[in-house]
């Protein structure tokens, strides 16, 4: 078998392999995208809580947890 065949057959796998690897990270990315959508939408349409809200709690997010956890 010539070299520059079993160099094409390699490359070849290798590109599959990217190829494959890549769509399973942007499929992920994509769900979880317009989940993240899904659940920002609902909350402003049925409790009225904005984005700017919901992302003040996030970011106090540890500060209320070890007041639960630790009664402080």
């Amino acid at each position: 078998m010539p070299i520059e065949l079993i160099i094409l057959i390699a490359s070849l796998l290798v590109s599959w392999l990217v190829f494959n690897w890549a769509f399973k990270v942007l499929k992920a990315s994509a769900s979880t995208a317009i989940s993240l959508a899904a659940i920002v939408l609902a909350m402003q349409l049925l409790f009225g809580i904005g984005p700017n809200q919901l992302f003040q709690h996030i970011i106090h997010l540890p500060e209320t947890l070890g007041k639960i956890i630790f009664g402080k």
